[in-house]
């Protein structure tokens, strides 16, 4: 029972996550290319997304009925509007798109994340728990090795997204029916006390925010990087699916390394080598140092979100839904800013590198509130 509910989880996260969100980025150089988008629209475009990944993380904290029809909307919602996504041909469409579509990732992650960590808590499976956070890694390595398919065949963006959605649909029928059922995440009545935020929570939201402000550029923009730096290269194409694999990794050393200090300085240790990643992937000359950033930035990704969520529950043991919430929401308001800063930075110097040093920076100061814990 336990590996099932692991096995659904991961397979959700990779449907919601790893394909109905980051999708997206092998495919800004395919729409950039169709027309569809330029670099400074494709910034603005993926804020929409966060945009709406902070609305349906904030909804889905804060929820107290429909809680599985949440969670199934989310998921069977990304297959859909991945689909739709191949008739969207301008910036404005692509936009509201993807405003609907991180909504549904926020109600799939959080929602997945409180059911699977909730379940397995019970079956005592710490280590599946974490493995859990592996499915959006495996569902970028999945794109991106599509993507560069795609690519070598010289299909359209529109066709692109078609593929995405089959590959989506698929996996999402493999484990509809073992999704929970009214009532399995939710039990009327239950109320438990008002959740005080300590100084250790406080910081730990405002680190988690500098994450998701930190990672977010290269992970949005490392195909475009690479594109652009090597146009026609086919080991360009792949720094995307690193990024990925790197991610999974990074898990399986989490899981590994679980009983190395406490959960906050691995924490800290995650987002310094993820900052460095980041200055990297905009300092090193060549393939090398894209390849890096991929490694360290992707490397570091699902660590911080499992060590993150780890931390909270730690903090807040009673409260594990609404701390998902309010951490995925804060990184939501760090993702949001992150491309806005992108579209600025591109807009007055016509270069990415200023927005990736703010970048480098938030990781830094993210993993210095989280290093020390009060008690």
């Amino acid at each position: 029972m336990a590996i099932r509910i692991a096995l659904c989880g991961f397979i959700s996260l990779i449907v919601a996550m790893g394909i109905g969100r980051f999708a997206f980025t092998p495919q800004v150089p395919l729409m950039i290319r169709d027309g569809q988008l330029t670099l400074t629209s494709a910034g603005l475009v993926a804020a929409m997304n966060y945009l709406g990944y902070l609305l349906g993380a904030w909804d889905a904290m804060r929820a107290k009925r429909h809680i599985e029809a949440r969670l199934w909307l989310g998921i069977t919602g990304a297959v859909a509007l991945t689909f739709l996504s191949s008739l969207a041909d301008n910036a404005m469409i692509h936009g509201a798109l993807r405003l609907i579509i991180g909504a549904m990732s926020g109600w799939g992650l959080v929602l997945t994340a409180a059911w699977t960590n909730e379940r397995l808590a019970h079956y005592a499976r710490p280590g599946l728990s974490a493995a859990v956070f592996a499915g959006p890694g495996a569902g970028i390595v999945l794109s991106g090795l599509l993507a560069v398919a795609i690519q070598s065949r010289g299909l359209s963006a529109a066709a692109a997204w078609q593929v995405y959605g089959v590959l989506a649909l698929v996996l999402i029928l493999l484990v509809g029916r073992y999704l929970p059922r009214a009532g399995q995440l939710h039990r009327a009545g239950e109320q438990p006390e008002p959740l005080r935020l300590t100084p250790d929570l406080k910081r730990l939201v405002w680190s988690y925010s500098l994450a998701g402000l930190g990672y977010i550029l290269p992970a949005t923009f490392l195909s475009q990087m690479a594109a652009l730096r090597f146009p026609g290269s086919l080991f360009a194409q792949f720094v995307w699916p690193v990024f990925g694999a790197a991610s999974m990794v990074g898990i399986a050393l989490s899981i590994a390394l679980r009983n190395v200090g406490s959960s906050n300085q691995r924490l800290a240790v995650v987002l310094w080598l993820q900052g460095l990643g980041v200055v990297a992937s905009g300092v090193l000359p060549g393939l090398g140092g894209l390849v890096t950033g991929a490694l360290l930035v992707g490397g570091g990704f699902l660590c911080a979100v499992q060590l993150s969520l780890l931390y909270g529950r730690e903090l807040a043991p009673k409260h594990s839904r609404y701390m998902a919430g309010l951490l995925t929401t804060g990184y939501a308001v760090g993702q949001l800013i992150g491309p806005m800063t992108s579209s600025l930075s591109t807009w007055l110097t016509h270069r990415l590198e200023p927005a990736l040093w703010l970048a480098g920076a938030a990781l830094v100061v993210g993993g210095l509130l989280v290093w020390k814990r009060s008690a």
